[in-house]
């Protein structure tokens, strides 16, 4: 991606004031679309799409820190300092936070992942102002006091026991752990009771100095907005909190680097008395930089991605042996995964392990068919397309970008990436990606008999 037109702007004051840097990233048709970048003094970034055409508007901050980004003493730190940023500031308690949104019926949220942490609220365009004021006032005054770290403990230890009685969620978790051991990336992100229950207001409160220095944010919005208008509320709001103080910081890089995984055949089994055995069988897959990344979500969606896919079709539709049954990939900064998931009865667990492994066995030696290949792009420039068909969902596309990528990407090139993708591209990336022993996790109640067969599907 180039950009297609760059600006610089300056505003003046009774002091000097450094210059903010602008750019026009994508250029849309008589502004609909339009993607527009601000680099404000002190490395904050500011990127937005205008589209004149809707009513409301999505605000979101992304912080450059994950689960990954902690040591083992601090595992969960990230995901309790985004509930801790909700309890309240110098400005607002936790109640006037909440009830600011709510009296304009906006949404407001957060969510924490490996490697990055967004907090953002929904609007009408007229309610932006107030959106853009109380998520800046979070980020940057956040309190963190010792009351509220004892109290959001118990909601997090409650949080943590809610994803534990979801085996079909926790499976995800112990196949990162089969996959990556105990690096960071194998860790969950919501801790564990042991970590949460050790973390203190004085650790939280260094982890929240150290990650979220203007220059590991980009302030991300979409909708019916205005790009200068955005810039100048937000920069107001950051340098009412003082937080802008080195004008000549600059952001900092997307991640990168070049880590291997070795994880080939491990099988891990957590025994639960559930109803059903849940299981994922996968392998190392790709980063998110890769070129071939392309072809792989080709191969994802012909494998796994819906109801005509190969698994979906083998598995449920020919011999209903699991209700739910699909494949998935994770892409990270310098790797990545790609996994089967299926529920199914305790006693048909090998019966299922078998035949996706020889979906698998035989997709890698034999690629998929042109048929299946044609009807996959299509599948997957339909759902790229319809699932941005809101001011959310555009707000965490480009602020996922300027994050992870450092560029942005307009959706008719992303389209035009899928629909460039060749069949000899898709079985190549096959014969790469699947053609590994794979690992597998397993939660559910099977006999020692049973488990003992499990290496089996991995042999």
């Amino acid at each position: 991606m180039t950009s297609r037109g760059s600006k610089v702007t300056a505003r003046s004051s009774s002091e000097a004031r450094a210059v903010a840097r602008t750019q026009t990233l994508i250029k849309g048709t008589g502004g609909i679309g339009t993607v527009r970048k601000t680099t404000l003094p002190g490395g904050l970034r500011v990127v937005t799409e205008t589209l004149p055409s809707v009513r409301s508007a999505t605000f979101g901050i992304w912080a450059h820190v994950g689960s990954r980004d902690e040591t083992p003493a601090l595992n969960g730190a990230t995901h309790y300092l985004e509930h801790l940023l909700f309890k309240g500031t110098e400005r607002r308690s936790a109640l006037d936070i909440s009830a600011a949104i709510d009296a304009v019926g906006g949404e407001m949220n957060a969510f924490t992942a490996k490697e990055y942490t967004c907090y953002y609220a929904r609007v009408l365009d007229t309610d932006l102002p107030l959106a853009i004021d109380v998520v800046c006032d979070m980020l940057t005054g956040s309190l963190i006091v010792e009351e509220d770290v004892d109290v959001e403990r118990g909601a997090i230890l409650e949080e943590i026991a809610m994803t534990e009685d979801d085996p079909g969620d926790c499976v995800h978790d112990l196949f990162a752990h089969t996959m990556f051991g105990n690096n960071a990336l194998g860790r969950p992100v919501l801790g564990t009771v042991d970590t949460v229950n050790a973390l203190t207001a004085d650790r939280i409160r260094r982890f929240y100095r150290k990650h979220y220095d203007p220059t590991h944010l980009v302030v991300a919005c979409a909708g019916n907005v205005d790009h200068n208008k955005v810039v100048r509320q937000v920069r107001a709001a950051f340098e009412k909190a003082g937080a802008l103080k080195n004008p000549d910081a600059q952001p900092i890089a997307p991640r990168h680097g070049s880590r291997t995984i070795r994880t080939f055949g491990k099988v891990e089994l957590l025994g639960r008395k559930t109803e059903q055995a849940h299981v994922v069988l996968g392998m190392p897959g790709l980063a998110r930089t890769d070129d071939r990344r392309w072809a792989m979500g080709v191969l994802n969606t012909a494998l796994g991605g819906g109801m005509s896919s190969r698994l979906f079709q083998e598995v449920r539709e020919k011999r209903g042996l699991a209700y739910s049954v699909y494949s998935y990939t994770s892409g990270f900064a310098d790797c990545g995964l790609f996994g089967v998931y299926a529920g199914c009865r305790p006693s048909q667990v090998h019966d299922v392990l078998r035949i996706c492994r020889d979906e698998l066995d035989h997709v890698a030696a034999n690629g998929l068919t042109d048929d299946e290949i044609t009807r996959a792009i299509g599948q997957l420039r339909g759902s790229t397309v319809l699932g941005l068909e809101d001011t959310g969902a555009l707000m965490n596309r480009i602020g996922k970008s300027e994050l992870c990528w450092g560029e942005q990407m307009s959706v008719d090139d992303m389209l035009a990436k899928i629909a460039a993708v060749t069949p000899d591209e898709v079985r190549s990336v096959a014969r790469d990606i699947l053609g590994r022993r794979p690992s597998l996790s397993v939660i559910g109640p099977l006999k020692d008999k049973q488990a003992a067969r499990l290496h089996d599907a991995v042999a």
